[in-house]
């Protein structure tokens, strides 16, 4: 599967919540991690937009799927 985001992303990610040394193993746990939520979220938004009537996802889409999944946004 190709990587949507590179380490050098998610070590900056990890640098920038606090972390002072990031190990390459977490920066591809963080990327897969990462991606398999953002695939559900996007699924949940994109239902919810075809049940409003709607091919475009706009950004109330993605706020009642992050509600619905119980996810906390940062």
């Amino acid at each position: 599967m190709e990587k949507v985001f590179s380490l050098n992303e998610m070590d900056r990610i990890m640098r920038i919540a606090g972390a002072q040394r990031v190990g390459e193993d977490a920066s591809i746990k963080l990327g897969e991690i990462v991606e398999d939520s953002g695939k559900e979220l996007i699924s949940k938004a994109s239902f919810l937009a075809k049940y409003a009537g709607r091919k475009t996802i706009m950004k109330k889409d993605i706020l009642l799927a992050v509600k619905q999944l119980k996810v906390n946004p940062v």
